[in-house]
């Protein structure tokens, strides 16, 4: 099926970024928003109210392919849309109940459903995916990523550079992990452990969402999968302490404005990757690890932060695949089971390496 012109719904950091990535891997975009702001003059440009869940088919038609870079709860529209026209499908969320009504979507697609394509999940678990692979057997698999500012201040620590609804829902919903061979759900913001990324020490813990669809892949596989969220030491306990102790979990809206205006987002920012796999090869315990710090870079001309590159790049090097043939174009697409190889010979891919 073909993909080559693909739409892209919301054109906040990431998905304008999305854009210039995308016209660079040589895709006819059509960039969408309430409020457009692209510049680009290889781009075709529609102001739209995406809000509005009857544009949304209009907003589709004459395309291959959509791109969500919408808010998570408006997702599920946006796959439902992309479903009735036969088109594929993209998005970034990390939201659980969101990625299962769009698993119940792909058993009835023509094209390709495939959520879940943005840092994590998405990228972690083909790193992750790829290490057990390289086992010959795997007890442990451990995804740890954190986007963080590089100068930090305050005991939080932490600059929202990333959707605050998202940041927010990771918080405050379970988690889905398997121990010791059991596929369980846990709470977020628990499970503290330290982590060490070039020397800086770190805290992990768990969130939601993370690990996308690789509990159920690798279940009766690999006895130990979990997923955490990277941040400077003491933010878990702030974060608890926000949450439960003055009951702001049962105000998210109002918990969103607060944090956002306290820590607004910052142009230098690290993105921290820390997967480990652990296991037998050939006949002997082996432990594996992808370990990156990504900074700011310029692309298309501008400079972009760690966060919005590396979530923009990895789901436009799964649409470059999708396009080449390398990734199924009909049905679900769980990201631990895209080649990492082929991922870091896209074009978009490599600035991953």
């Amino acid at each position: 099926m073909t993909l080559q012109r693909i739409a892209v719904l919301g054109l906040g950091r990431i998905g304008g970024l999305a854009v210039d990535l995308l016209v660079e891997a040589g895709f006819d975009v059509v960039a969408i928003d309430q409020e457009p702001s692209v510049t680009n003059e290889a781009v075709t440009v529609r102001q739209l109210d995406l809000g509005d869940v009857t544009v949304l088919d209009e907003a589709l038609e004459g395309v291959d392919g959509v791109l969500s870079c919408l808010p998570f709860r408006l997702n599920s529209g946006v796959a439902a849309a992309a479903h009735r026209r036969g088109i594929h499908y993209f998005d970034l969320t990390e939201d659980v109940p969101t990625t299962a009504s769009i698993i119940e979507l792909s058993t009835t697609a023509t094209s390709l459903m495939a959520p879940q394509c943005g840092l994590a999940p998405g990228f972690v678990g083909i790193v992750g995916s790829h290490l057990v692979a390289s086992l010959d057997s795997c007890r442990a698999v451990k995804l740890r990523v954190g986007a963080l500012p590089q100068h930090p201040d305050g005991l939080l620590g932490y600059a929202f550079n990333w959707s605050p609804a998202g940041v927010v829902n990771e918080y405050l919903n379970d988690c889905e992990v398997i121990e010791d061979g059991e596929r369980k759900m846990v709470s977020s913001l628990e499970w503290l452990e330290t982590v060490y990324v070039g020397g800086t020490k770190l805290e992990a813990f768990t969130t939601s969402g993370g690990l996308g669809t690789m509990c159920e892949t690798f279940h009766g596989r690999v006895a130990n999968v979990d997923y955490k969220t990277l941040r400077y030491p003491g933010h878990a306990a702030l974060m608890n302490f926000f949450f439960h102790e003055l009951l702001m979990r049962q105000r998210r809206t109002e918990a969103e404005d607060i944090l956002t205006t306290a820590k607004p987002p910052v142009s230098d920012d690290v993105v921290h990757v820390h997967v480990s796999a652990q296991g037998m090869k050939d006949g002997e315990p082996q432990r594996l690890e992808f370990v990156r710090s990504y900074l700011p870079r310029d692309i298309a001309g501008e400079r972009r932060t760690a966060i919005a590159w590396t979530t923009a790049g990895s789901v436009v090097a799964v649409i470059e695949m999708v396009r080449d043939g390398v990734l199924p174009d009909q049905g679900f697409l769980k990201q631990e089971e895209i080649p990492f190889d082929a991922f870091s010979a896209t074009r978009t891919g490599s600035l991953f390496l």
